[in-house]
């Protein structure tokens, strides 16, 4: 439980009326209660201030006045400000220190480290202090592991990858798996091409359950510090992954693609392999990036949603275009052709 003064001391923000008041938990403006810190975003909820029956919001300043005779924490970002007392309520658990005594462990393990039951870890493998390594993870030979990382159960990272400090690992993710990389003879038969890259990941690096980031063909995978995945995305091999970008589940990146720092990826957008994509561009939901993007700004390749109806009669106007575009052709030439001399 923190009182308000208290969080202002820690977070900053401009407190407004009594700084005493307790607080234990954050909550939506619909659901708060005695004892809640509730959040203001958006103003189109501002109506719904009136009946919230939280201790306190988290506002912005052009909302100060309206909500003068309620307790209040002022800053520019309230959902940013929000994230951060979550983060004080919420901490993650303490490493509980030991080796269980049903994991395999052929490295030497630091004292403040913890291996769950089931857990695998190979020779050569590398751990920080304060790493955590859930039941029934795997840890190739050779893998580095920063301090402070926690992989979740059943978490498989193969040999020689390299994992930055505070990384957080979801249950099911793979790490360091092969790329999809093969040859083909004339016979239609694929050659396996051996992949012997790495894949590194930076600090503060978050990855969503079941997410499988493929280790590099020849040159390794990169993900750099900061990045946050979300569940079931599919990083191929030798993609590199700028500082700080973020990628919504079911996103797809195909190998050597270079995606720059603080982009924003959609749910289910596919970016194509061989491109780059420059810094601080968003791509909407469902899009596909089959060219490389330049410039930072918003890129957006889907349909808005429609009725079946609709959607059948404008298809079918688009299968017409080709013949359309040539019929157009056909009379731009007729107009450009000898001018009429005829006398009026």
């Amino acid at each position: 439980m923190f009182r308000l003064h208290e969080l202002v001391d820690r977070l900053g923000g401009e407190l407004h009326g009594d700084g005493e008041v307790a607080v234990a938990r954050v909550a939506t403006l619909e659901k708060a209660g005695e004892g809640d810190l509730a959040f203001l975003a958006n103003r189109k909820y501002l109506s719904q201030v009136a009946a919230c029956s939280a201790s306190a919001l988290i506002v912005a300043p052009d909302v100060r006045e309206q909500l003068a005779e309620r307790a209040l924490i002022v800053t520019p970002d309230p959902y940013l400000y929000f994230a951060r007392v979550a983060q004080l309520f919420n901490p993650q658990p303490a490493p509980r220190p030991g080796v269980h005594r049903l994991a395999a462990v052929d490295c030497v393990v630091p004292a403040s480290v913890e291996i769950g039951p089931g857990a695998c870890v190979e020779e050569g493998v590398e751990l920080g202090d304060d790493v955590v390594i859930g039941a029934n993870c795997f840890v190739g030979r050779g893998t580095r592991i920063g301090r402070g990382t926690r992989l979740y159960p059943n978490v498989t990272v193969y040999h020689d990858c390299v994992i930055g400090d505070r990384c957080i690992l979801h249950a099911g993710v793979v790490i360091g798996g092969d790329g999809f990389g093969f040859a083909r003879e004339r016979s239609g038969a694929w050659v396996k091409i051996p992949q012997t890259g790495r894949v590194i990941l930076g600090n503060d690096v978050e990855i969503g359950a079941n997410t499988t980031i493929d280790r590099g063909a020849l040159d390794d995978t990169v993900i750099g510090d900061g990045v946050k995945l979300d569940n079931l995305i599919q990083i191929a091999h030798n993609v590199r992954v700028g500082e700080h970008t973020i990628m919504a589940g079911c996103a797809g990146v195909a190998g050597s693609a270079q995606i720059g720092a603080r982009c924003m990826v959609g749910g289910q957008a596919g970016i194509s392999g061989h491109l780059s994509i420059a810094d601080d561009v968003v791509v909407s939901a469902w899009t596909l990036v089959a060219k490389s993007i330049t410039k930072p700004g918003v890129y957006t390749g889907n349909l808005p949603l429609q009725t079946h109806g609709d959607w059948v009669k404008n298809f079918s106007h688009l299968r017409h275009l080709d013949a359309l575009a040539k019929r157009v052709r056909h009379l731009e030439q007729q107009n450009d052709g000898p001018e009429d001399r005829t006398p009026g």
